[in-house]
């Protein structure tokens, strides 16, 4: 059967466009962790099944490094490392890691950590984290959008999400508010946001529900009222003294903006449902 490696040697015969991409074999005693520099913190759970990987021989992808004075520290794959010196604890030989240089600025590095997974995908919080590390490192939110491959308004409402208080933070961590759903919580309830949020959550566990969703936690209005108030506005017609309409229509009309303000009257932000 013919390896790339022999591909490649007879590039000049076969026109291959195959490049090679080097990678290293490390020792396990030169590679180190900073501590905090991931924004993932470790999880003990990921680490063994990394650890059990190792044991059973599969095939890992390379960690990414960079030279530092201390030594070479690892850019990703934390839990890949942490699982090797867990395989070598249970007696499983591993002299080497292959590693590969981590090329590119700071804020390359935390985008790149973000998109790499390895099975376990970055969370709300820590994605928030990671945009805050790189608007600290002065970075706009288009270049931390553009970094990470996600939105503007992806990162704003992520860093919104920071603010959003400790309760509404650690329902998101759990999975029991969606990020979107606190951040427009906090907006509309600012301190009061997480006693909000754990009231409705309770109702919604007591109605079977798992996690409070926007539904749920924001008031809306009744979009078919939202409709007929367009409908019933476009029969306004302009005159010397301003808008006018029939007694019926102004009416009906004053009362479903009449009906929307004592709905909405603690907050601006009502939604049409």
């Amino acid at each position: 059967m013919t390896t790339l490696s022999q591909l490649y040697k007879q590039k000049d015969k076969n026109g291959t466009g195959t490049t090679v991409k080097k990678t290293f074999m490390v020792p396990i005693a030169e590679l180190y962790l900073e501590e905090g520099s991931n924004i993932r913190p470790v999880d003990q759970e990921h680490a063994e099944y990394m650890r059990d990987c190792w044991i059973d021989g599969s095939d890992l992808p390379p960690l990414s490094v960079e030279i530092t004075e201390a030594g070479i520290k690892v850019i990703d794959g934390q839990h890949r490392f942490i699982g090797a010196k867990l395989a070598i604890e249970k007696g499983h030989d591993i002299p080497r890691i292959e590693c590969k240089d981590f090329v590119g600025t700071e804020l390359d590095k935390l985008a790149h950590m973000a998109k790499s997974s390895q099975g376990k995908p970055i969370t709300p919080i820590q994605r928030a984290g990671a945009y805050n590390r790189a608007r600290n490192q002065g970075h706009t939110s288009a270049e931390i959008a553009k970094a990470f491959g996600r939105s503007v308004a992806d990162v704003e409402t992520h860093l919104q999400l920071l603010s959003s208080g400790d309760v509404l933070i650690g329902m998101v961590e759990s999975g029991e508010v969606a990020a979107t759903t606190a951040v427009a919580l906090s907006r509309e309830h600012g301190p009061k946001a997480g006693s909000v949020a754990s009231e409705g959550l309770a109702k919604a566990k007591a109605a079977g529900k798992s996690k409070l969703t926007k539904s749920d936690a924001m008031q809306q209005f009744s979009a078919t009222k939202a409709r007929r108030l367009v409908e019933l506005m476009s029969a306004f017609e302009f005159s010397d003294e301003g808008y006018i309409a029939a007694d019926d229509v102004y009416l009906e009309a004053m009362g479903i903006i009449s009906e929307y303000r004592e709905k909405f009257k603690n907050n601006t932000s009502g939604e049409v449902a």
